[in-house]
């Protein structure tokens, strides 16, 4: 690891004594005057090592731990300020180096804790002097956690129907504190070492390999693990637990292990094959390699989100890990070989560079959601993921696109904001514009400007200026000479790039997707061979005409590096847009144009006069002219557009009407995923007549792709995906076939007590076909609670969410609060999928809103789980008196203090909607009864 400096990166002004105002400085619990008042530590004192020992007790469900921390002191000061939440501080003291050395014993301190900024002080008897280091000792002890963060419990049943307990942590983002007091910022870099004591009927795991197990009195063993490379405090782990593993050695030699509870070890098996593909693969495209000896990959029963990537112990949701055969579908296989990509990309971004502070979180999650792209294409081409990412892209501008959302780059201060980051702008638009970046600057200028971004900044903190310069420091002549892109070299008087002759600043350009929030709108109008461009904010609910569109726009101006193609030629044509408006001048007369080739560009196309006409036309005529990624593109776009007051709905309509004859399956499924949208709205709605037409309408025009569908797993991935949502959205239409087979099927299962393999891509359809009846219901209730596996057990939750039967739903929720039968990770999911059910949707918010206060005592506020409740329950509503139902709650929430920013959002998609309806509803009505 090479040598670096460790004062380098902190700039903070230092704060060397009280601040003597009583008025300035915050109370401690004990009415003293707590020293520090600021939510960020104090830069004076730097952390360099933690020497930290764990003893958990898996029947009292607490524990007692002991620390020493290696602390250097950069200026003189009194106090030494640290985090701590819901911990017992029972002790601690302080040595100079001189005492170490000498093994005289500490000097006690006094503590203080200020709750409101989870910080405790330590107050020396005399200053601490600047450039020496210090060992701060600390005792401490708490409860095992009861949600989903910090030091927690977990459980699992044996077969045998015994409840087994773990013990497990989850820091990111600010929980570490909550295991052991520490210095609990990205910037605040260490070593760890870490024993743990446990009992011989468990094993310990941690960052680390293994070096030695001592044995104690009363039977009791203690691990001792390797020291840890530098690293943040929320990447540290620890896991004790009853687990078996499978495992392999990457190219390297790197050990990969996967863990599973006994009982699950068989799903084990393709994760191992992935993981170390991948891992040979990240190693392979970054040039650097994996830095620790062992990489384990653990399913956690209890857990809030995806995954964590905690350096050489990652931890997973077991439905992102396990995988069986039996009961996973191509989907499942997809989200699992997804995760594992993701959670191994940020092995180098996110652990060996990590940002400077949270508001720069996308440098992590936007490349580990980017990263998924790149390995899955290399290492399981057959997963076709390249074809998918598109949504991912999509997704977001959902999001985006309203006034609600934030920039990339944000401010985040507390907890809650900083928890509220890890959201859709920061992965899934973060992947987007690097994507977009890097089919700008050519895939390998992007490769060899990562690696030397990952490679400068190994073992530090980076902002959002240093990836653009990293970037914009190599240059290869190859680029020049081809007419593509190339860095400036020589002279380096800038950070300026050479893009066929035009100066483009890296980091100014990236600075208008980053510091600023929405996606651009490109307008293009043709007039003969010259055609006009226009950007603008695009804003999904709000049309030119609204009184607030122009003021929304002001100030909103990117860099847009646009590509299109025409009638006249396979090349693809690129241009910077800077300016409001431009004009580009085409070489020959061409029938059509197509901004955004292949999607890869982040933002919305719309062409005036008779540019949709042409496309239309273009479809309809011959739709393999155009690629099937601008096919995708076009449908996106149109109904976006829709939203937008841009374009009619009957042209977005009409420009899927060529879909009979799409062979681009991505394609096929975009344009039903809007059809499927506008059924559920107005059935929601109980909009009868236009309902029972878009019925009809569906089943009729996409009859020869429902009867073309088998009930087997065979075909490509997309072949599979295309059965599986073809047949759900068939049997959700009550299609009189999909039901008898899918009943025929069911019956079949039950019959065989659950033993006969249905499957898997029709898997979810059949058990929610089943899930009509009530012996089906009671049938599939108790298949969940025997199913070992975790994909089967969220097909049957799914299909359990679809009675049309209240009093069914209610006991669901009830499970779900409960958490032994339906455990809580899997609440959040649940109500989203019931609120989705016409049957379901007022009794999901009546929960929520009567039931908030206990929400609360299972999941934080500001937590994915409670955002998705909030949104899952709410964002589809589409009138005035759901509006103002909410905007009450809302209310009142924030009264008692709980606000949070997807509160606006939320609000803002219910007014999009009520407009969307108002405005589109009587031309969805007109063109159902000509087109049918």
């Amino acid at each position: 690891m090479p040598h670096i400096c460790i004062c380098s990166q902190f700039t903070s002004s230092p704060i060397d004594q009280f601040n003597k105002d009583p008025k300035a400085s915050p109370i401690a619990t004990n009415g003293e005057i707590f020293p520090w008042h600021e939510l960020r530590l104090p830069t004076v004192i730097i952390p360099l090592h933690y020497d930290l020992l764990i003893h958990p007790n898996l029947t009292s469900l607490d524990f007692v731990a002991s620390e020493k921390i290696e602390v250097l002191v950069r200026d003189a000061t009194q106090f030494i300020v640290l985090h701590s939440k819901d911990l017992e501080i029972l002790n601690a003291s302080l040595q100079s180096e001189e005492d170490v050395r000498y093994r005289k014993p500490g000097e006690s301190l006094t503590v203080l804790s200020y709750p409101a900024h989870q910080q405790i002080a330590l107050l020396v008897p005399e200053k601490l002097r600047a450039d020496l280091r210090y060992s701060v000792a600390i005792d401490f002890q708490a409860k095992l956690a009861d949600g989903f963060e910090g030091f927690y419990k977990s459980t699992y049943r044996t077969l045998g129907g015994e409840t087994r307990t773990i013990a497990v942590t989850d820091f990111e983002p600010t929980e570490a504190r909550m295991a052991f007091p520490c210095f609990d910022e990205p910037l605040f870099k260490a070593n760890f070492s870490i024993k743990i004591r446990r009992e011989s009927r468990h094993i310990a795991l941690s960052n680390m390999p293994k070096v030695k197990t001592i044995e104690l009195e009363g039977g009791l063993l203690e691990d001792h693990f390797e020291t840890t490379v530098k690293m943040s405090t929320y990447l540290v782990a620890y896991i004790v637990c009853d687990f078996t593993s499978v495992s392999g050695t990457a190219s390297s030699g790197v050990k990969v292990s996967i863990y599973a509870s006994p009982d699950k070890w068989s799903q084990t098996h393709y994760a191992l094959e992935a993981s170390l593909k991948l891992l040979d693969c990240y190693e392979n495209y970054f040039d650097i390699h994996y830095p620790l000896p062992k990489l384990d990959l653990v399913a956690i029963p209890d857990f809030a989100s995806g995954a964590m990537e905690n350096w050489g112990l990652v931890t997973y949701r077991e439905t992102s890990l396990l995988f069986d055969p039996k009961k996973s579908s191509i989907s499942d296989k997809l989200w699992v070989t997804k995760v594992i990509a993701h959670e191994l990309a940020h092995q180098w971004f996110g652990n060996l560079v990590t940002m400077e502070w949270w508001n720069d979180i996308w440098l992590n999650e936007g490349f580990a959601t980017y990263m998924e792209l790149i390995s899955l294409n290399i290492t399981y081409p057959e997963l076709q993921f390249d074809d998918d990412f598109s949504n991912t892209c999509f997704e977001v501008i959902k999001r985006d696109s309203l006034n609600s959302s934030h920039p990339i780059s944000n401010q985040a201060k507390t907890a809650i904001q900083i928890k509220e980051m890890f959201d859709a702008v920061s992965y899934n638009k973060g992947a987007c514009i690097l994507n977009m970046l890097k089919d700008f600057l050519s895939e390998d200028t992007f490769r060899k400007g990562i690696i030397h971004y990952l490679k400068k900044f190994s073992y530090r903190n980076a902002k959002n200026d240093d990836l653009w310069h990293s970037l914009s420091n190599n240059c290869l002549e190859s680029d020049s000479a081809s007419g593509g892109f190339c860095y400036s070299d020589s002279k380096k008087t800038s950070n300026t790039l050479v893009f066929l002759r035009k100066n483009v600043e890296l980091k100014e350009m990236m600075a208008t997707w980053t510091l600023q929030k929405g996606i651009p709108l490109v307008v293009v109008k043709r007039e003969g061979r010259s055609l006009r461009l226009q950007q603008e904010r695009f804003l999904s609910g709000v049309s030119k005409e609204d009184p607030e569109w122009g003021t929304l726009q002001e100030r909103y101006l990117w860099h847009i590096p646009v590509t299109y193609s025409t009638s006249s030629s396979h090349a693809i044509h690129r241009h910077i847009l800077k300016l409001k408006t431009d004009t580009l001048d085409l070489s020959e007369k061409t029938d059509w144009v197509k901004f955004n080739v292949d999607s890869n560009g982040y933002y919305i196309v719309h062409y005036e006069g008779q540019g949709w006409d042409e496309l239309i036309t273009l479809l309809n005529r011959n739709h393999t002219l155009l690629r099937p990624k601008d096919r995708l593109g076009l449908i996106h776009d149109a109904f976006q557009l829709v939203s937008a007051g841009r374009l009619t709905l009957d042209k977005a309509l009409d420009l899927t009407r060529y879909l009979q004859r799409e062979t681009s399956i991505p394609a096929l499924l975009k344009g039903l995923e809007y059809l499927e949208l506008l059924y559920r709205m107005v059935e929601r709605r109980n909009i009868s007549d236009v309902t029972e037409n878009l019925k009809h309408y569906l089943l009729q025009y996409f009859k020869p792709v429902i009867d073309t569908q088998s009930w087997v797993d065979k075909g490509s991935v997309w072949d599979r995906m295309l059965r599986s949502t073809v047949l759900k959205l068939a049997c959700y239409l009550n299609h009189a076939p999909c039901i008898q087979k899918a009943t025929e099927l069911f019956s079949q299962w039950m019959e065989s007590s659950g033993k006969l393999n249905i499957p898997t891509d029709v898997l979810k359809v059949v058990y929610s076909v089943g899930a009509q009846t009530t012996a089906g219901w009671n049938y599939l209730l108790e298949q969940y609670e025997l199913s070992l596996s975790g994909a089967e057990k969220n097909k049957i939750l799914y299909a359990l969410s679809t009675s049309k039967h209240q009093e069914k739903l209610m006991k669901l929720i009830e499970l779900g609060m409960e958490g032994k039968v339906i455990k809580t990770q899997d609440l959040a999911a649940l109500l989203f999928a019931i609120a989705r059910n016409p049957e379901g949707q007022q009794l999901a918010w009546n929960f929520v809103k009567e039931n908030w206060t206990h929400l609360l005592k299972k999941f934080d506020l500001g937590s994915f789980p409670i955002r998705m409740i909030v949104s899952g329950t709410t964002s589809h509503f589409s009138s005035k008196d759901e509006l103002q139902e909410v905007e009450l709650f809302f209310e009142s929430l924030k009264a008692q203090g709980s606000h949070l920013d997807i509160f606006q959002i939320i609000l803002e998609t219910i007014s999009k909607n009520i407009k969307w309806l108002e405005k589109n509803l009587p031309t969805l009505r007109k063109w159902l009864l000509i087109t049918t």
